[in-house]
């Protein structure tokens, strides 16, 4: 059982979560479920990895897997996994003193697993060294959020902790400049903060942004300029352009 009282165990669905969870080689796995039938090259692979590691593999018909998983978008892939490989917060300390272009994204306290998920997928694709979550009042890294995150969550260093301001902290400690994203006073465009060096990214609630301490140990406060009738982006958008930005500066200063 994990800290919320569920079973560490769960089913991984949908051809590429099921695939990056295998590739990632990070999880205990239990079985496999492929479509009956002519294989893809997708399904080769995942066939191949599983038995390299001797995880039984069957393969199913949709209507088995509806049963099993739900009427889910389940692609009648699926891999019955343990608990998310979380690291500890000093391992992502330990990446970020590494590297001196390190980007580490904080979340505080998101709630829909969509967001989190999008949110991972993209900071795996800017190459962020690692994720930092509450592990109170917000999501963790569920079946949903590898589904959103198109198993990117399995390529990354994930870590959660008791006192978020407490890991900020621990970053600037370790040089790390911290950018939270918020629609205040003491807020500035984000073009205008310089993301170069090693620097951090937090990204608030869905509803009530950063809290209150959060804020307060950010170094600088930026803000998305809106030019439409909307006055804010969704969490995962606004956390990815920023994310997006961030790159875009580290590869012109490497260019300079």
């Amino acid at each position: 059982m994990d800290k919320r009282g569920k079973k560490k165990e769960s089913w991984i669905y949908g051809r590429r979560p099921v695939l990056e969870t295998l590739r990632a080689g990070r999880r205990e796995c239990f079985d496999l479920i492929v479509p009956s039938g002519p294989a893809t090259e997708e399904v080769e692979e995942m066939v191949a990895l599983a038995r390299a590691r001797r995880v039984p593999v069957r393969a199913a018909q949709r209507g088995e897997c509806d049963r099993l998983l739900g009427q889910i978008n389940h692609q009648c892939c699926a891999v019955r996994v343990g608990g998310y490989p979380y690291v500890g917060v000093e391992d992502i300390y330990a990446a970020a003193e590494e590297d001196p272009e390190a980007m580490v994204l904080l979340l505080d306290h998101l709630e829909d697993p969509q967001n989190l998920g999008s949110l991972l997928r993209t900071a795996e694709a800017c190459g962020v060294c690692g994720v930092i979550l509450p592990e109170d009042r917000g999501v963790l890294v569920t079946p949903a959020v590898v589904r959103a995150s198109v198993g990117a969550s399995e390529h990354l260093r994930i870590a959660h902790v008791v006192n978020l301001t407490q890991a900020m902290e621990g970053l600037k400690a370790r040089n790390v400049w911290l950018t939270g994203l918020d629609l205040t006073e003491a807020a500035r465009p984000y073009t205008e903060i310089d993301f170069c060096g090693r620097c951090g990214i937090v990204v608030g609630n869905e509803g009530a942004g950063l809290g209150h301490l959060v804020g307060r140990t950010c170094d600088f406060i930026g803000m998305i300029p809106m030019a439409g009738q909307v006055a804010s982006l969704n969490a995962a958008v606004a956390g990815a352009i920023v994310l997006a930005e961030a790159c875009r500066q580290k590869r012109a200063a490497r260019k300079r």
